[in-house]
């Protein structure tokens, strides 16, 4: 699948002197370096180890790799000529995006070329896991003809529940109805057109999905509110006889759990190809799992085949080549396609934006009641921008930044998908109503620019808030609904709700520190007394004025709520939330990723 709208070039072919350099330390099709070698010169050097890189970067304009190269935060400082750093494929883990950002370097991936060898691998794990595929070759191949101790299932009128309904998913999906199956999906930004078109039917939470489930699939991104969204209690909800797949990230299953379930018998068996340490690391759940005779394993090969290979090659050159040539590439992971001079102004912004809209998904969607959440499909969001900010006419980056917050949390995308030119086709699609307001003179602003994220569900109501701002290169939260803070929405953070009363940072500091979870900094928002918002409240998050004083509460302790937003270092599982919520005086935990 070559790309669909090569980018037209100004560059010209026969210019051989002082041609821009581009590294290529890892394999690229033929087809795709042809877009490249006649305008630059191209470097493709073989074991390039890490102190190579870090000390031939600072020549080169464009740097494309796959998965195995680690572009580090001190290759990033010193690649003084990079303009683009291009993954050829899906994730960009082994790419530290934040120092790219912070270097005004655009880093771009291929988000679509793999949708199809993901989709149609689950598709094989699920019916090698249904009819017992690898254990019969492996019978057969030590002189065994043990038929009747291999008897599968079929899948036709069989129920297939898919957690995450986008491009991987959807497909899925589409898939399995052709296998004759019944489909039942849980995504919060799921179109129910879509969904309806493609005889899916879509469930609230996860309640409703896993006890109907015979195949359980996800396709998520691996973010805190998806983090062991299947653990222990969720394993015991299903059908003894389901079986379980993953061909998404390692850790949406909890690998412990899952390998207990499989050895009681609480489930029948699982396909699993990504774990949480790839290779599974000796001694592990993960490699225990691989061994497990209901589990069907392979080597992380969802992307693994040679068309998928072929399409992320043409993707990711076709947009070096556009970055290159001054253009704007289709895919950018870390800015939804800012217009190169309008980049500086509105880059912190962008970032703030993306922040408030994955902070409002996760913190908002990430309730007892559902690990997902209800969702924001079908809400009314209104972005107000206000001071300096609201003087700025082109805010398409800035709209753009909030669709891919919002749908970062679960689109099996991550949001990557997300650009200036698509962005109101995707809020559309998934039912996001989203307004703009620029208000000049406010009154009491106390930043030079303010960014507000209001979100109602019904005309009238108060709504959700959050606010923030940015001072120097550094970006800001400074209010959650109800109270006043300012703390940098970046890492892992824990967002407790609660009195405050001597003694809860010590009770939730002895916690964290049992479970071997540091704690980098905390910011206690104290509730606002009649500022700018103090009526608002937390509607639907358990965090609502009306909802958060009981008819137990008294009025003074009403009054002394507030929130403790803590950075911290390491996983909060969700044993950990469980314990804090426990906590007296405690009223409600989130735990975020951004």
């Amino acid at each position: 699948m070559a790309p669909s709208t090569l980018p037209e070039t100004s560059l010209d072919p026969t210019e051989t002197s002082n041609r821009p350099k581009i590294l290529i330390p890892e394999k690229v099709s033929p087809d795709g370096l042809a877009l490249l070698s006649p305008y630059f010169e191209i470097h493709q050097p073989k074991n390039l180890s890490a102190e190579d890189l870090l000390a031939q970067i600072p020549t080169y304009q464009a740097l494309i790799i796959r998965s195995e190269t680690k572009v580090t935060a001190s290759v990033l400082a010193a690649a003084t000529k990079l303009k683009v750093v291009a993954r050829a494929g899906v994730g960009v883990d082994n790419v530290d995006v934040d120092a790219a950002t912070k270097n005004g370097i655009i880093v771009v991936n291929s988000p679509s070329g793999n949708i199809v060898a993901a989709a149609e691998h689950t598709i094989a794990l699920l019916m090698a896991v249904a009819r017992n595929v690898p254990a019969g070759d492996r019978s057969l191949r030590n002189g065994g003809w043990e038929r009747s101790k291999l008897v599968g299932t079929e899948v036709g009128g069989k129920t297939l529940g898919i957690i995450g309904l986008g491009k991987v998913g959807l497909k899925v999906a589409r898939m399995g109805v052709g296998l004759g199956m019944k489909v039942v999906a849980l995504d919060p930004y799921a179109s129910p057109d879509i969904a309806a078109a493609a005889n899916v039917t879509l469930v609230g939470n996860l309640e409703d999905l896993l006890p109907r489930a015979d195949f359980l699939t996800i396709h998520t991104p691996l973010i805190a509110s998806t983090l062991d969204l299947i653990s222990t209690k969720e394993l015991a909800t299903m059908k003894t006889t389901a079986k379980v797949l993953n061909v998404a990230r390692g850790g949406v299953y909890n690998e412990q759990a899952l390998f207990d379930a499989l050895e009681a018998g609480i489930i029948a068996g699982a396909g699993l190809d990504v774990f949480t340490s790839e290779p599974p690391s000796p001694g592990s759940a993960a490699e225990a799992l691989c061994r497990h005779p209901k589990v069907v394993a392979t080597p992380h090969l969802g992307a693994s085949t040679v068309e998928a290979q072929e399409n992320v090659s043409l993707d990711v050159c076709a947009q070096v080549l556009s970055i290159l040539n001054g253009g704007l590439p289709s895919s950018a992971v870390n800015a939804p396609l800012i217009l190169p001079e309008e980049y500086r102004k509105l880059q912190p912004f962008v970032r703030l934006i993306e922040k408030m809209g994955s902070l409002y998904t996760q913190h908002y969607s990430s309730k007892p009641s559902s690990t997902i959440g209800k969702g924001v499909g079908g809400k009314k969001f209104e972005l107000i921008y206000e001071g300096e900010l609201a003087s700025i006419s082109n805010t398409r980056p800035l709209f753009a930044a909030l669709v891919k917050g919002l749908t970062s949390a679960i689109s099996d995308s991550g949001g990557r998908d997300v650009n200036i030119v698509n962005a109101s086709l995707i809020a559309k699609e998934k039912g996001l109503i989203i307004n703009e307001t620029h208000t000049r003179e406010s009154a009491n602003l106390v930043y030079a620019s303010l960014v507000t994220l209001r979100a109602t569900s019904r005309p009238g109501e108060p709504g959700q808030v959050i606010s923030g701002y940015v001072s120097g290169r550094g970006i800001y939260i400074s209010r959650l609904d109800r109270f006043n803070t300012s703390f940098v929405p970046e890492g892992t953070l824990l967002v407790l709700h609660n009195y405050d009363e001597p003694g809860k940072i010590g009770g939730v500091g002895g916690i964290l520190g049992r479970h071997g979870i540091n704690i980098k900094f905390m910011s206690v928002a104290a509730l606002d007394r009649g500022g700018r918002g103090a009526s608002i409240g937390w509607p639907g998050s358990g965090f609502g004025a009306s909802e958060a004083v009981s008819v137990e509460q008294s009025e003074s302790e009403a009054e002394n709520e507030a929130l403790m937003i803590l950075g911290v270092n390491g996983a909060v599982g969700k044993e950990v939330e469980v314990e804090l919520r426990e906590e007296k005086g405690i009223l409600d935990v989130s735990v975020v990723r951004l």
